[in-house]
Formats: C-alpha cells, sequence, structure tokens
C-alpha cells in the first residue's frame, strides 16, 4: 500500500530551524518527484520544494530561497526538508506529495500532477 507519513513539524522562535521528513512505503521514492506543499488557512496549497525523481533536480518557492532545503535519503526512503530562518508567516500545516505518474522529466510546483499524499504535520513559528 503507497503511503506517505510526514513528521517533524513543531513549535519554533522566530529565527529557528526544523527538519521535516516524509517517509515513503509501498514504493521507492527516489523512483519519482517527490513535494513539499503548504497550504494557510483560507489560502490555496503551494508548493514550497521539490525534488526530481532522476537526477534530484529541486524547486523552491521564492519564499523560501535560501532558507529551505530538500533532500533525499534514498536508504532511508525518507525525503527531508530543512527549514532554517523560519518565520511567523512559515506557520502553517506541511504535506508531502509524491507524482507516482510522472509525464514530465523535472518535478513540478503543480498540485494536480501529484498523485499521493500524506496527511501533513504543522509548524508554529512564534515572534
Amino acid at each position: 500500500q503507497v503511503q506517505l507519513g510526514e513528521s517533524g513539524g513543531g513549535l519554533v522562535h522566530s529565527g529557528g530551524s526544523l527538519r521535516l521528513s516524509c517517509t515513503a512505503s509501498g514504493f521507492r521514492a527516489n523512483d519519482y518527484h517527490i513535494a513539499w506543499f503548504r497550504r494557510a488557512p483560507g489560502k490555496q496549497r503551494e508548493a514550497v520544494s521539490c525534488i526530481s525523481s532522476h537526477d534530484g533536480t529541486t524547486y523552491y518557492h521564492d519564499s523560501v530561497k535560501e532558507r529551505f532545503t530538500i533532500s533525499r535519503d534514498n536508504a532511508r526512503n525518507t525525503v527531508y526538508l530543512l527549514m532554517n530562518s523560519l518565520e511567523p508567516d512559515d506557520t502553517v500545516a506541511y504535506y508531502c506529495a509524491a507524482d507516482l505518474r510522472p509525464m514530465y522529466r523535472d518535478c513540478s510546483a503543480a498540485e494536480h500532477l501529484y498523485t499521493n499524499w500524506g496527511k501533513g504535520t504543522l509548524v508554529t513559528v512564534s515572534s
């Protein structure tokens, strides 16, 4: 059974760091594009970052460039999102997603391309 499980969320002060984990089961994460999304209340879900299957090409939303880093541990079948210099605006639920029917060479920020989703983990940044 294909599943994605997020962990690592929590409460942190502004300027602090967290590392989110997305552990895949039922498939090899490095064979597919994996992305992190987030959704603030009342807003659409937006792609924060993604990592491509074939060569690890990455994408970052402009708001997190040079603060967040996505990486993959194939032995643990896990994708990480290291979040540094966290700001109160980063306070939202974060979801990982897998594109198990990839149509494009590189991962995408397009939500509709992702076929499987985790349940999310909440990040709260206090000012």
